[in-house]
């Protein structure tokens, strides 16, 4: 088993320094050209265009999940072991310089989560009383690629509700285990038993549920983490500076540069926070997809918040925990054991079963997040309900099997995985790049003539592919039981001719 874990080890490392890492990168900073900054030029936006109305059906009912839920959705998978394990990781690996790339990586990558979400919610598809999309959506119907969309689809079902969730839980138990102390080999069983429970009451009740779960778990989750980190960091005020001045140094300095260390922090950097903040990874698109908007460039802005949401507040509190906290990290522990010590050496044992709740309402979140990307993939290889049942129950049983496994292997795996994953999304969005540029420049320009900006698809003349957008009216509400139904009709039809 160790010379599996090793053997995948190396080969995730290789394929991200010498493929993932340099085209994340290229493609980042092209995006960010060519949109005009736009992660930095439209912040202002991005909030206005989180609360805004719902586009209604005739009955009054939303014509699916709003902005703010879809933002949640993505924040559910977003937020989770990778903004306090991950983080823990990435500063044991590559020291406080790991931050620094976090940092740049959210950034550059805002830009390419902006065109992956717009371009999500420009070929996306009504399913029933929903909206469905995400990248298999617009490989298939953006460049006529259904094979590319099933290959996503695949790596993207391996990687999150089965190899992410097993991750999740597998720290809720292990945290869990520490708290309590020692309770025999029975209490990772108790614990998974109970979290499997959970999870299929929530992921057995379709979108909405888990939408409605979200809304409320992911700004409690947040704020509670948020709040805690400050105590710690008030407490060490002091250290601040400091702090600060070693995550500049160790990004930069001259002994990294010379020890041929500084790749490496790189490497960790940009890995941790593309696991993290999944920008340009096209999980965070499935979610964006669902949203009911008046133009497909409001759900990318929102979506790139998600992005800073997740980067520069929550991983960020991590950070300054650990750093603040533990000033020597030579002989630091790798993953969600540095966040721990770090908080027990400054607030004593109790800040242990705060951080236990806070875990689960961050991995519990996140497993939710990671089922709605796989179910919306299922639904795009395949519309047999029998299948849907066995995904659930296989999700089910895979968050079971993590809280009692061991999670080295499945880390090292879930690592590679992500990167093929990250290249087949990059590769898509940088071919239907231009699309999303049209698209910004027309909602820039309805901006600056005072409109609230409503696209129909007659304004991309051209452009194939566009199943909804057909007029105002369809697109800002209320739409008929009989348009949803002809809507989803053709939507089924479209997959069976493609198939």
């Amino acid at each position: 088993m160790d010379s599996v874990n090793e053997w995948l080890v190396t080969w995730g490392d290789n394929l991200w320094t010498w493929v993932v890492l340099p085209v994340v990168v290229i493609l980042g900073v092209y995006f960010t050209v060519r949109s005009g900054v736009v992660q930095f030029r439209l912040v202002p936006e991005m909030f206005r265009t989180l609360t805004d109305k719902t586009p209604r059906t005739a009955d009054g009912e939303p014509q699916s999940v709003s902005a703010f839920q879809a933002f949640t959705i993505s924040a559910a998978s977003r937020v989770g072991v990778g903004n306090i394990a991950g983080v823990g990781t990435a500063i044991a690996l590559g020291g406080p310089g790991a931050v620094f790339w976090m940092w740049v990586m959210a950034f550059i990558g805002g830009a390419s989560s902006f065109i992956e979400s717009s371009l999500a919610q420009l070929y996306k598809t009504r399913d029933g009383d929903q909206f469905r999309g995400g990248p298999a959506y617009y490989m298939q119907r953006g460049l006529g690629a259904r094979w590319m969309g099933i290959l996503f689809a695949v790596i993207l079902i391996v990687c999150f509700p089965f190899a992410f969730s097993s991750l999740q839980a597998n720290t809720i138990s292990a945290t869990v285990t520490a708290t309590v102390g020692e309770a025999g080999a029975w209490l990772p069983w108790v614990v998974g038993a109970l979290l499997a429970a959970l999870t299929a009451l929530v992921v057995f009740g379709g979108v909405r549920r888990i939408a409605s779960v979200t809304q409320t778990l992911v700004p409690a989750m947040a704020l509670l983490y948020l709040l805690l980190g400050l105590v710690v960091v008030a407490l060490h005020v002091d250290r601040l500076p400091a702090v600060f001045a070693e995550i500049f140094t160790s990004a930069f300095g001259y002994d990294e540069v010379v020890g041929a260390a500084l790749g490496y922090i790189i490497l960790t950097g940009v890995r941790r926070g593309m696991f993290s903040n999944e920008a340009g990874l096209g999980s965070a698109p499935n979610a964006g997809a669902s949203a009911a908007v008046t133009h497909p460039v409001k759900q990318g802005l929102v979506q790139t918040l998600g992005v800073y949401f997740d980067t520069f507040l929550v991983c960020t509190i991590t950070a300054f925990i650990i750093l603040v906290s533990v000033p020597d990290l030579s002989n630091a522990t790798k993953g969600i054991g540095l966040t721990q010590g770090a908080l027990v050496s400054t607030l004593g044992e109790w800040s242990n079963i705060v951080l236990t709740v806070i875990i689960f309402l961050l991995a519990f979140s996140s497993i939710l997040g990671n089922y709605y990307y796989g179910e919306s993939n299922i639904e795009f290889i395949t519309r047999r309900p029998w299948v849907l049942v066995c995904y659930r129950l296989l999700v089910v049983a895979a968050v079971l099997a993590g809280s009692v496994a061991g999670a080295d292997l499945v880390w090292s795996f879930a690592d590679g995985v992500m990167g093929l994953m990250a290249l087949t999304n990059l590769i898509a969005i940088a071919l239907l790049s231009g699309i999303a540029f049209k698209l910004l420049s027309d909602y820039t320009a309805q901006r600056r003539s005072g409109r609230d900006p409503v696209f129909t698809r007659d304004r991309l003349p051209g452009v194939r592919g566009i199943e909804l957008w057909e007029d105002e009216l369809s697109v800002t509400g209320p739409i008929d039981v009989e348009t949803k139904r002809r809507q989803s009709e053709k939507h089924r039809d479209h997959l069976h001719k493609d198939a």
